[in-house]
């Protein structure tokens, strides 16, 4: 019944919410997608038959996951709503490189995960769910055991070793990417993993550790070879460059822990503001980022939620519209649809419960990923916030002649914003809850939440009844009442 109810909504957004037409995953944007992120090891086994280093009760081992793993999960993840996986790297690594940043072998395949033929599946298969393949690529770290740490011809590849956290850092040689050796070397990498297996983009990791010279150099050879290509960035301590890599290289959306902790602690208490997420965007530049509220490092964020006595689906229900409905790129991190505790970051890495999800939170995924692909506003729109009181923000996001609002109340009480910039008129109605906002006698639109609910408004003439709609869902209750009324004559006759 509840996949009927999605089924119908996704149905009534489509022929009432607009008529933009659905994109291939070729004629697609990146502020059109939705990002799934794998840490490949702790994702799926789909292969018994390689887990030679296996060992799921040492955290620093190989737990399983793989290519094939990633392919049997295929269908589930269109069901979610996403339209891109980005993985993890899968190039050699050292042993217990299980995350995939000690690496040997810049051109092979980690065995653990696969066969280069497994990946070349694994990106067709995705191909043919119209799913987008995004690859992490390390630039910046190689193994000790590295052929070319051991060059004499090499030495000046290499620099001192800043960083001591994260943990597997201690087990990397830094390359030295101001010389045009290394540089020409990581560009005929990227260059081979583009030609050989036909990916949709790469994820630099640790932008934030590398010479912006260097990154402008990179990402314009990238660009040259394929302007479709997709370049997103990783920051492994900091967003502080941000601004600067975006305005000098050709990389477009970047991860923002700062606008993350920001999500992450309004939503993990009732009460706190929702406003506050706005200010550290605007803090940022008005950046359009990659928004996710878990990752490989990090408590999850149901566990922290669940500490102040959260309920789950409630609370993920409001994060999600704000990251779904915000300027920037949702971005899941694997489990979190399930969704998965963790209390460290070796518990946020364990493989993925598929067995314990959460059927109401992964429809919710579909509706508000749904709702959102058909609505441009959401993902190219002018985002500002237009009222917020009391735990509860109203936002405007507007493209072209499309206005949509996003009421978000994260108060333990029911809440209400009265608006007064709407053309008289006008009305606003609701996707998520149904609801429907009209103007009042002193020319405002109230908009009234219960506690810890969100709606999604779109703005049109207000015509009174919607028999349009009431004939549709009037259909749909003939032909249940009709298929009732012909199963039960079918039972009595047999």
């Amino acid at each position: 019944m509840k996949k009927f109810l999605i089924m119908i909504f996704t149905a009534f957004i489509f022929i009432f919410g607009t008529n933009k037409p659905v994109l291939f995953a070729d004629e697609r944007q990146i502020q059109e997608e939705v990002i799934y992120n794998i840490l490949i090891d702790r994702y799926n086994n789909g292969n018994h038959q390689i887990d030679e280093q296996v060992d799921v009760d040492d955290p620093t081992a190989y737990h399983g996951g793989d290519f094939q793993g990633i392919i049997a999960k295929l269908d589930d993840l269109v069901e979610l709503g996403i339209t891109t996986i980005s993985l993890s790297p899968i190039m050699a690594n050292a042993e217990k490189g299980y995350h995939g940043y000690w690496i040997e072998d810049f051109y092979e395949v980690e065995e653990q995960f696969g066969t280069m033929e497994d990946f070349q599946m694994l990106v067709e298969e995705a191909h043919k769910h119209d799913m987008k393949i995004i690859l992490e690529i390390v630039t910046n770290y190689v193994s000790p055991s590295h052929p070319i740490a051991s060059d004499p011809e090499k030495e000046n590849w290499f620099i001192e070793q800043e960083l001591s956290d994260p943990e597997w850092v201690s087990n990397t040689l830094r390359l030295n990417l101001e010389n045009e050796e290394v540089q020409q070397y990581m560009m005929d990498v990227a260059d081979y993993w583009m030609t050989e297996t036909n990916i949709d983009g790469f994820k630099l990791h640790a932008a934030d550790q590398v010479p912006i010279s260097f990154l402008e150099v990179m990402t314009t050879h990238i660009q040259s070879e394929d302007p479709n290509f997709y370049l997103l960035g990783d920051n492994l301590v900091t967003d502080e460059y941000n601004q600067e890599i975006l305005e000098n290289t050709e990389i477009q959306v970047l991860e923002n822990p700062s606008l993350t902790q920001a999500m992450r602690t309004v939503f993990s208490q009732e009460d706190n503001e929702v406003s506050a997420i706005y200010d550290i965007w605007e803090e940022s530049g008005n950046q359009t980022p990659l928004l996710y509220m878990d990752d490989m490092y990090s408590k999850r964020f149901t566990q922290e939620f669940s500490e102040n006595g959260r309920n789950s689906f409630t609370t993920w229900k409001l994060a999600l519209t704000y990251m779904f409905t915000a300027p920037g790129i949702p971005s899941i991190f694997q489990g979190s649809e399930i969704p998965m505790y963790g209390a460290n970051a070796e518990e946020a890495q364990h493989l993925v419960q598929f067995n314990s999800g959460e059927a109401d939170l992964q429809e919710y995924y579909h509706q508000i990923a749904s709702l959102r692909s058909q609505f441009p506003a959401l993902q190219f729109g002018d985002f500002e916030l237009v009222g917020s009181s009391n735990a509860m923000s109203v936002f405007r996001r507007t493209y072209e002649d499309e206005t949509i609002y996003i009421a978000i109340n994260n108060s333990s009480e029911s809440q209400d914003i009265s608006l007064s910039n709407l053309d008289s008129g006008m009305q606003l109605r609701g996707y998520l809850g149904d609801n429907l906002v009209r103007e009042d006698k002193n020319g405002e639109y109230r908009i009234g939440l219960a506690r810890e609910t969100a709606e999604v408004f779109s703005v049109e003439p207000n015509t009174g009844l919607n028999w349009g709609f009431i004939s549709f869902v009037g259909g749909i209750f003939i032909l249940f009442i009709a298929a009732v009324i012909y199963l039960s004559r079918k039972q009595k006759k047999t």
